[in-house]
């Protein structure tokens, strides 16, 4: 075999491993970063959850908050 075909050989295995190598790293941190993102948005959504939660206490606080006033000003 000529040297020339030898360096052409080598020149594609090397091509090759380095574009797969490339390819697993940003899978990886694609993987990666939608994870972080799918936890975020969990996050998210528990606010979601708890905000009429909170919205339904504060309309009974201010109603209580109106019963003692209306005691107070008698």
């Amino acid at each position: 075999m000529s040297s020339e075909v030898l360096v052409a050989i080598l020149s594609l295995a090397g091509t090759l491993l380095g574009s797969l190598g490339g390819i697993l790293a940003s899978s990886k941190l694609t993987n990666y970063r939608l994870s972080q993102l799918e936890q975020k948005v969990d996050r998210h959504n528990g606010f979601g959850e708890r905000i009429p939660v909170l919205e339904e206490k504060m309309k009974v606080v201010n109603h209580r908050l109106d019963d003692l006033e209306g005691v107070m000003n008698r």
